[in-house]
């Protein structure tokens, strides 16, 4: 053992040991009051020291103790302290008794500063994660398992517990490392493409099985009747139509799903583009009853962006306010590109407005504020998704406000 060691040591025990050498102190002083000669009071004093410490190494130490075993403790972590805090991932250090020894960094940012010497079961009360910790540390093995908090947010993580052997300085002890992988973002994903899968599958079975429906009708029934012919070859024509539109929005998503982190390079003057929304929704607007206005600055106005990406953006929002804004009678288009200001173009309408619950959901995927209205509307439930997806290549953002009774703002901010 090394000097520091040793003296370290001997600094524990005389902490550990300090009521009995008082205890001796006070008895060799009367000793001394009594006549018996000083050098054979130090000698004997110094003699039964030596045996309550050397006895004091097996003897169950008082609470007192505690603060000086923890720092032998954590020298016996070595480096491990400094590795565990240069992880991104919450980790805690348990002794056999799973009480806390380390907290790096990451675990005091997520679940607060713990005390050292506390059970595990003061912060987590969840009894299959004690259940896992208890199983390991009573056989060794490595375990995981998955586990939610719900409180401050809704966080999934994944808990792994596993053995720690330190070398030979450790004298063989076994720690164990307790790690939480944040797995939130991935059990979200896995919930947004087990409902992307199911509500594609719904809105594409509902024109398959009219499809399949109208086919029978027609080689059966209706097989010698030309006017229930025309009549159901028009509306198998509608629905093959919503699902080439449905298709081409899927398809649309996909692909900018994959170019999601290549900004544009290209720039594109906003005048001239909504001015040509206008005009290719103007077939639209006049058979709704509606008028397109636009309110736009004198001279173009840039921005970075590809041209046939921006043009889908507001001629959906165009349309959507056209189609579901109709009772107002009026979109307006206002372009807003002062100098001290962010540039936003903002399309209004004066319809039945959105109730406020909704205007957080609007842009997933086959979102609907009334189903049977966007059906006969025929939407697919995707155009807000996309523009999101759109505007989020572009850097830009989408600003919903809305009133019902008084109409709807979709504003998009660069």
């Amino acid at each position: 053992m090394a000097f520091h060691d040793w003296g370290k040591e001997l600094s524990n025990r005389l902490q550990a040991e300090w009521m009995m050498l008082a205890a001796l102190s006070i008895v060799a002083a009367a000793t001394v009051f009594a006549g018996l000669p000083l050098w054979q009071v130090a000698l004997g004093w110094f003699f039964l020291a030596g045996v309550v410490l050397a006895g004091g190494r097996d003897r169950p130490r008082p609470p007192v103790a505690e603060t000086a075993r923890q720092p032998r403790e954590r020298d016996l972590l070595g480096e491990v302290p400094s590795t565990l805090d240069a992880l991104d991932v919450p980790a805690l250090v348990l002794d056999r008794e799973a009480n806390i020894l380390f907290q790096n960094d990451a675990s005091s940012r997520t679940f607060g500063s713990l005390p050292t010497g506390a059970h595990i079961s003061a912060r987590l009360r969840s009894p299959a994660v004690l259940d896992m910790i208890r199983e390991t540390l009573a056989t060794g093995r490595p375990n995981q398992i998955e586990h939610a908090e719900r409180l401050p947010s809704q966080q999934v993580y994944l808990v792994r517990i596993a053995p720690v052997d330190l070398p030979a300085e450790g004298q063989g002890k076994r720690l164990f490392l307790l790690a939480f992988r944040d797995i939130s973002e991935l059990r979200r994903l896995d919930r947004m493409r087990s409902d992307f899968v199911a509500n594609a599958s719904h809105e594409l079975r509902t024109p398959l099985a009219s499809l399949r429906g109208f086919i029978e009708t027609l080689q059966g029934p209706a097989k010698s009747d030309p006017k229930a012919q025309e009549r159901f070859l028009s509306i198998m024509l509608d629905q093959s139509t919503r699902m080439s539109r449905l298709l081409d929005d899927l398809l649309s998503l996909s692909r900018l799903e994959l170019r999601a982190n290549v900004a544009p390079e290209g720039k594109v003057d906003l005048v001239s583009l909504l001015s040509h929304v206008r005009d290719s929704l103007s077939p639209l607007a006049g058979d709704l009853g509606v008028s397109i206005n636009l309110y736009l600055p004198p001279g173009p106005v840039e921005v970075a962006g590809e041209r046939d990406e921006l043009v889908q953006v507001f001629e959906n929002l165009v349309e959507n306010a056209c189609k579901y804004g109709q009772e107002g009678k009026a979109v307006d288009v206002f372009l807003s590109a002062a100098e001290a200001g962010p540039l936003e173009v903002t399309v209004a309408d004066y319809g039945p407005g959105i109730p406020s619950e909704h205007l957080p959901r609007l842009t997933e995927r086959f979102y609907r504020v009334s189903v049977e209205d966007s059906r006969s509307k025929k939407g697919t439930g995707l155009g807000l998704a996309i523009v999101k997806h759109i505007l989020t290549r572009h850097r830009a953002r989408l600003i919903v406000a809305s009133e019902v009774g008084k109409g709807s703002r979709f504003t998009v901010r660069f």
